[in-house]
């Protein structure tokens, strides 16, 4: 059935997860509003599509009840918003989707609060692949009754849907993940790299630790799919994983809670990321502890 009818959704945001997410919602039968500040990936997005993309960030935002971003940081939502802000009705939902700042979130909430906007971060997790299938899982700070609301939206864009707390929360959850899932890469490339040292084949080191206790979606997926094959083409680029630890880091230190491992392993992402090329793949953290790969 189509939802044509219950109004547009403004999508600002059409990288390589915005893209997919807005085109799903678009096929759902809504009528969206995308935007990006290139012009040809705008474009590119609407002919996909079938539709007439929006030309400016109110264009966007024009008549929707709801506004999806799916942008690269805190620092572009908060200028985006700037610009926005003053042209949303009141009564606005906007579900900030993207990798951002906790603290920052709650700040811009209550701004958004003063002209009766509600803000909720909803990030995902499950890369270009979850965006293209549906079956991201999204993490959803903000009040029950808003996330009732947009449901019917992000079950378009996920498989799962978490409520995790208040504002923020989402982002919260959402770093704290992506430190885990770094440190994870991280001390399993050294451990795959000893064990092909040793002598050991790879593979099966792989099929025996996916039954015992040191598994992780490193050892099952990430070295499987992506650096056995020596691909390392997994959809997420290095500098966002980095970015996302930061935050991450960044709010234990504020919080005052232990984070030395935390910070030697952002440490040597950071390492990585200044060695390999801009558009590296996160995956190209075993290539870069070991150039022989």
């Amino acid at each position: 059935m189509s939802n044509a009818a219950s109004g547009p959704v403004g999508f600002i945001g059409l990288g390589r997860m915005g893209t997919p997410m807005a085109a799903r919602l678009a096929g759902a039968g809504y009528r969206v509003q995308g935007y990006d500040v290139s012009e040809q990936v705008r474009t590119s997005w609407a002919e996909r599509v079938g539709t007439t993309p929006a030309v400016t960030l109110r264009a966007a935002a024009d008549g929707a009840a709801t506004v999806i971003l799916m942008l690269p940081d805190s620092a572009v939502v908060s200028r985006v918003l700037d610009e926005l802000g003053p042209a949303l009705a009141p009564g606005t939902v906007v579900v900030d989707m993207s990798s951002s700042e906790p603290l920052v979130t709650q700040q811009l909430a209550a701004g958004l609060a003063e002209r009766d906007v509600t803000l909720i971060d909803a990030p995902v997790s499950g890369g270009v692949k979850g965006a293209v299938a549906g079956s991201l899982t999204i993490m959803v700070g903000g009040p029950a009754a808003t996330l009732d609301r947009v449901r019917p939206l992000l079950e378009i864009l996920g498989g799962r849907i978490v409520a995790v707390g208040d504002v923020g929360a989402g982002h919260a959850v959402k770093a704290l993940n992506n430190l885990l899932s770094g440190t994870h890469l991280l001390v399993t490339s050294e451990a795959m790299i000893a064990a092909a040292r040793f002598g050991l084949d790879v593979p099966t080191v792989l099929d025996a630790i996916n039954t015992s206790t040191g598994r992780s979606w490193s050892t099952q997926t990430k070295w499987p799919d992506y650096i056995v094959p020596g691909s390392y083409d997994s959809g997420f680029s290095l500098r966002l994983l980095l970015k996302d630890m930061r935050i991450a880091l960044g709010l234990a230190e504020r919080l005052g809670t232990p984070a030395s491992l935390a910070g030697a392993a952002t440490g040597l992402w950071a390492q990585a990321a200044g060695a390999l090329p801009e558009d590296a793949d996160h995956t190209e953290i075993a290539r870069w502890l070991d150039p022989d790969r």
